[in-house]
């Protein structure tokens, strides 16, 4: 999966992106801000769903220099939880399809799985399951944390060091 190339699109077809190689993290987050960024993005009109059945988010992230937008990136919009918030929500406006969050402090991007099509890396890890609201069990299919996990920031780190180095 070295070179794999995996495309998302919006609802429509008018944008699309790319993620190139293995993500840093293939993860289902439940943290209030991505619960309050999905209901927020959920509410747009005609919007396609970002969550899971169980109110978790599932992302696949990337270093910034392995994901772009390649069609349509003219037609997306920022959206943010509250004005000082430190991430924005990329939304395809043709369509209000959500597409992808930026952390604007990270080297990386955390695109919707649910925006890709084809074979996916499976799940890994499910973090801040403290924020979790669901009264659907658990998956035990993979490691769950109450607040983000150390697996999580290992592979940050070590994402990093690679994208310094090349």
């Amino acid at each position: 999966m070295a070179d794999d190339i995996l495309i998302s699109t919006c609802q429509c077809g008018k944008v699309r992106c790319q993620s190139v190689g293995r993500p840093i993290i293939s993860g289902v987050c439940y943290c209030d801000d991505c619960q309050a960024g999905a209901a927020m993005l959920e509410a747009l009109d005609g919007a396609a769903r970002v969550t899971e059945p169980d109110g978790g988010t599932h992302y696949l992230t990337y270093r910034d220099d392995r994901f772009s937008c390649v069609e349509g990136a003219d037609l997306l919009q920022a959206c943010q939880i509250s004005p000082d918030a430190p991430t924005r929500r990329m939304v395809a406006s043709c369509c209000n399809t959500a597409m992808y969050l930026k952390f604007a402090k990270g080297h990386w991007t955390s695109a919707y799985a649910k925006r890709f099509s084809g074979d996916l890396p499976p799940v890994e890890l499910r973090t801040q399951t403290q924020f979790r609201t669901s009264a659907m069990p658990m998956p035990d299919d993979t490691p769950s944390y109450r607040t983000f996990g150390p697996k999580l920031f290992w592979r940050l780190i070590k994402s990093h060091i690679a994208m310094i180095f090349r």
